[in-house]
């Protein structure tokens, strides 16, 4: 639904003929569809959801947080450290990998995809600095990428494989949370590039390479830049072209925004975590929408994140539709938007319904004619108007 350009034509008492245009930019509306998942530590129950990924069969598969012992903060391989996996009307119907540090286990999955190409499955593994790749079934393929992840930075609370995403040729391109910068890989896991690198606020540099994903029109990556609360657009090559986005809590303002999704139309979706909301952009960076809320208590006051030594949930839990504890990850699919309700141990699925705005005239004349329902150019003969043609919106 990309820009389109309308005609009017217009024809004076003096006979002088005007020739207007008008605009029609996308709209974009957002509305609440149904949850998967539900809190808790449980089969089929989920807590600080990571990444997202919906199959050829239109199951949902979600990263599902890091197990850990209360008492000393040591890992405990049993809670979480899997991908869930839930079918098409949201029931649960297993997971994919298991806790631990051997081949195909997780100490604390995070970003995951399938690759157009191949349809092999990858996932972001925190603790293990490493990404897992298992083939459409599920079964383990490889590990890759082994250490080259950037350590934990004083000051932040994350690290290792953030957003991941894929070129045409099904190339695997993963950000590196803390190095600021994106990893390319061949689908079997060589390193055959590296995009970015440097920390800062000048185009082209990072604070916290969140969400990463590739435009299936123009192959341009779109970043979600955290601690920078922007998003930065480059080029294939990774070369800077636009940013958009500045700290704040108004419309098309961001709070550590962390997942981002591009649809064919370059539309833009960004989960923007604090804020408890998705946005939505033109790939211009123009706002169009937004959807969600903060989680409420009893007395109508937003929820606050828990602690880092708590339970990782809101207190209390808000799951009313279309509110969140933070936004996460996210995945866009068949007209579906998925978002990690992070600190409420579910995703949220969101209708995606694109419209058409009112033209907007290029002229406040061709404001005036485009008003009209339709113009007609009419001909006075023999005293009766004759129409010879018009114009119809």
């Amino acid at each position: 639904m990309g820009l389109v350009k309308n005609f009017s034509i217009g024809i004076l008492g003096t006979g002088f003929m005007v020739l207007a245009t008008a605009a029609q930019a996308n709209a974009v509306t957002l509305t609440y569809d149904r949850s998967i998942g539900s809190p808790g530590f449980g089969p089929g129950e989920l807590f600080v959801p990571q990444g997202i990924a919906v199959d050829s069969q239109g199951n949902t598969l979600i990263a599902n947080g890091r197990g850990i012992n209360p008492a000393d903060g040591t890992p405990n391989y049993n809670l979480g450290n899997k991908i869930e996996k839930f079918s098409p009307t949201g029931q649960y119907i297993g997971a994919i990998g298991s806790g631990g540090t051997g081949p195909g286990q997780f100490d604390e999955p995070t970003t995951v995809d399938f690759n157009p190409v191949t349809g092999d499955l990858y996932s972001g593994d925190v603790y293990n600095n490493r990404i897992n790749q298992f083939d459409s079934q599920g079964n383990f393929i490889r590990s890759f990428a082994n250490g080259d992840f950037t350590p934990l930075v004083e000051g932040r609370f994350f690290f290792g494989p953030s957003g991941l995403t894929f070129d045409k040729t099904g190339n695997v391109y993963v950000g590196d949370f803390n190095g600021e910068r994106i990893l390319k890989f061949t689908p079997d896991g060589q390193p055959i590039g590296v995009i970015g690198g440097t920390v800062g606020t000048a185009p082209g540099q990072f604070q916290g390479v969140a969400g990463v994903r590739i435009s299936p029109v123009s192959g341009n990556i779109f970043v979600a830049d955290q601690y920078n609360n922007r998003v930065q657009v480059l080029d294939p090559n990774g070369n800077p072209l636009l940013a958009f986005g500045s700290a704040g809590s108004g419309p098309g303002q961001l709070l550590q925004p962390i997942g981002i999704e591009v649809d064919e139309e370059e539309n833009v979706y960004v989960a923007d975590s604090i804020n408890s909301r998705v946005q939505v952009f033109d790939k211009n960076g123009n706002f169009l929408t937004s959807f969600g809320q903060p989680a409420l208590d009893a007395s109508g006051n937003p929820v606050p994140p828990p602690a880092l030594t708590g339970p990782p949930f809101g207190n209390p839990l808000d799951l009313t539709p279309g509110r969140f504890n933070w936004t996460g990850g996210t995945s866009l699919k068949d007209g579906k938007l998925y978002v990690g309700d992070f600190f409420q141990g579910r995703v949220q699925v969101l209708n995606v319904e694109d419209t058409t705005k009112v033209p907007e005239p290029s002229s406040a004349l061709s404001l005036a004619l485009l008003g009209l329902a339709a113009v007609t150019v009419t001909l006075r003969k023999r005293g009766q108007q004759k129409p010879i043609f018009s114009l119809e919106k």
